[in-house]
């Protein structure tokens, strides 16, 4: 596989990382945005590079238990946090109990957001990719987009004030049910 291909693969992974950290830019504050930025950053870059690293390593032995469950998780963690988001800015507790610093919800993200990238790291098992280039590029480009994601946010959270949590947090639930519709096959069952 050509490294323009992994390029390619690697900016397509990193849309879920830069949608949540765009969401996540849109709380910080303009003293905070240098420090978040660097952790979103290194979750999201750290856990999409990882996680090929993992499909790579158990190959396609376990493929199919992988593919079975891998959407269903990524629906159900960005639905309740994205859920969650909704909720306390609705009761007007988004400032006071959504700690943007939180390594715990970075976590949460960065493995929601990540679950695809095992699956291709299982496909990269049985293709000509040096994994190692393959990690290092998802990574970089992750760790670039989502760091970029939080001063964007920020600049939109300044104009969106009070609803940057809403809106956030219906870009989480979009996600979660935009990867269940894709691997359920929903849309085409439609058409």
């Amino acid at each position: 596989m050509s490294i323009v291909s992994i390029i390619f693969i690697s900016i397509g992974l990193a849309m879920d990382a830069f949608a949540v950290s765009l969401t996540t830019g849109l709380k910080v504050t303009k003293e905070e945005k240098r420090k978040i930025a660097l952790k979103a950053g290194m979750y999201f870059g750290g856990f999409q590079a990882l996680m090929p690293l993992i499909g790579w390593i158990l190959g396609i032995g376990f493929n199919q238990y992988i593919q079975q469950w891998d959407h269903w998780i990524s629906f159900i963690l960005l639905t309740i946090i994205g859920g969650k988001m909704i909720y306390e800015s609705i009761n007007g507790k988004d400032d006071d109990n959504i700690d943007i610093h939180s390594s715990k919800r970075f976590l949460m993200l960065a493995i929601a957001t990540s679950i695809d990238a095992l699956a291709v790291g299982i496909s990269f098992a049985f293709l000509n990719v040096n994994i190692l280039i393959a990690v290092f590029l998802i990574g970089i480009i992750t760790f670039i987009t989502s760091w970029a994601a939080v001063y964007i946010g920020k600049i939109f959270g300044e104009l969106l004030k009070d609803k940057a949590e809403i809106i956030g947090g219906v870009i989480l639930i979009l996600m979660g049910i935009q990867i269940l519709v894709e691997h359920l096959g929903l849309l085409e069952k439609l058409i």
